[in-house]
């Protein structure tokens, strides 16, 4: 029996979601949107239309024959009983485009729920589209690439029903070639790949230069040392280059950051690529962080928890959104830390809904594992139910503040600029929609051997 179904998610909705959303799509600014708002850094001011950049054709794409619906479509998740698996291991709102959908809310008596209470409702927009037919040929990409590297070897059914390729599809909603949303796809699942494989797991033989059990924490720093040099090359001496060498290509999860890096870079720049590093770099920085509160023993308070999850996070999958888009958000916009702000809080409320749907498959791994909900529950001595409220209100603060943020930087900002706070908006809400159907997040009937 299925331990989590989908959460209803009430569509960000009220007049001021409906500002925000108009904004980030090119509309006009209500004159009291900003009233009593902080004072933010003068910027061009431009509010004009972002047409949407024609990208061109790969022979995947061809051979797909597919094209996005020309307007937003909200098809429910699909919801059933579900085999889980355990690898190894965000046309606007609000505008003529698109009109917001009802609110949604878990029927009566749905299975919504881990354990003995529900995922409570979520304030998040809905997906901006739903085409099954473009997740399944990223989906067929991420397989064949899989099966060429011998990541998920074994398992690769598994991956499949993971569905990555419609997490991507329903995340970038600006773009339908099947090759580009596959390069982003593919630097996903090699993320996810380093979580499953090295964080996670202990693997039989593993031992240490001495000849004593290795740990998947002791471990953790070396393999992502290397992880870093398969993304940005390591040029060392001529007599130390083959060895190097040797160590990429006898490793699954590195050949699949040096592949990956390697498709995204026939579509993005090299200054997109840098910042998917340096997003990717941090994060690493915030597994080593966990592997020492596991190593210790150690519950982190509340704060700390929220603080390593900051670049714990999405952030290296929505670094790429305007790469994926077909436009170019400048370093410069990147870096602003008011735009820096909004797309830390995007992708920190992006984690809060990984935090609650993750809880059933982390409780039933056997060691210690970390998600708001636990943490919470084991600093405030509340009930588990208790925890999942806080972390559900702890989400939608998230989502009001970048509301609240997002819209004047929409408004004053480059269009570019506005494009990919778009992009965040509708990041998050794929996110959700895709974590209610992934099968990644639902459990087997106890007993059941899902590895």
């Amino acid at each position: 029996m299925s331990i989590l179904t989908r959460a209803g998610a009430p569509i960000a909705a009220g007049d001021l979601a409906v500002a925000v959303a108009a904004l980030l799509h090119g509309a006009t600014a209500p004159a009291d949107l900003f009233a009593g708002a902080a004072p933010l850094p003068q910027r061009p001011s431009s509010l004009l239309s972002i047409p949407r950049p024609s990208v061109p054709k790969s022979p995947l794409t061809q051979r797909a024959s597919l094209s996005a619906p020309e307007a937003a479509t909200h098809t429910p998740n699909r919801v059933g009983t579900v085999t889980p698996r355990r690898l190894l291991g965000p046309t606007g709102l609000g505008t003529s485009g698109l009109r917001l959908f009802p609110t949604q809310h878990s029927p009566a008596g749905s299975a919504n729920s881990v354990g003995p209470q529900a995922i409570p409702t979520l304030y998040c927009p809905p997906p901006e589209r739903d085409d099954p037919a473009l997740a399944e040929a990223v989906n067929a990409g991420l397989l064949a690439w899989a099966a060429e590297i011998g990541l998920y070897e074994g398992r690769l059914d598994e991956l499949g029903k993971a569905d990555f390729g419609r997490l991507i599809m329903l995340a970038h909603p600006d773009c339908d070639d099947p090759d580009l949303l596959l390069g982003a796809a593919r630097c996903a699942v090699a993320e996810w790949s380093v979580d499953d494989y090295y964080c996670e797991e202990d693997a039989p033989g593993d031992t240490a230069p001495d000849g004593t059990p290795s740990s998947a924490a002791a471990e953790l720093g070396p393999r992502l040392e290397l992880a870093a040099a398969a993304m940005d090359p390591a040029h060392l001496p001529a007599r130390y280059a083959p060895r190097l060498e040797q160590a990429m290509q006898a490793d699954p999860i590195l050949r699949a950051f040096r592949t990956s890096f390697a498709h995204l870079a026939g579509y993005a720049s090299p200054a997109q690529l840098a910042r998917l590093r340096t997003e990717i770099a941090g994060w690493f920085i915030a597994l080593g962080a966990e592997a020492g509160w596991r190593t210790a023993n150690r519950m982190p308070p509340v704060w700390e928890y929220l603080t390593n999850r900051q670049p714990h996070s999405f952030l290296p999958c929505m670094a790429p959104i305007d790469a994926v888009g077909g436009y170019e958000l400048s370093a410069a916009d990147y870096a602003d830390p008011a735009v820096r702000r909004v797309v830390t809080t995007a992708a920190l409320a992006a984690q809060m809904v990984n935090d609650l749907y993750s809880m059933a498959r982390e409780d039933l791994s056997g060691g210690r594992e970390f998600n708001l909900p636990t943490v919470l529950a084991a600093e405030e001595g509340c009930s588990r139910a208790e925890a999942v409220q806080r972390t559900a209100q702890i989400h939608d603060e998230l989502m009001h503040r970048f509301e609240r943020e997002a819209a004047p930087l929409a408004a004053s900002g480059s269009p570019q600029l506005r494009r990919f706070l778009a992009g965040l908006w509708a990041w998050m809400g794929g996110n959700r929609a895709w974590h209610a159907g992934s099968r990644r997040y639902h459990d087997t009937a106890p007993g059941e051997d899902d590895r």
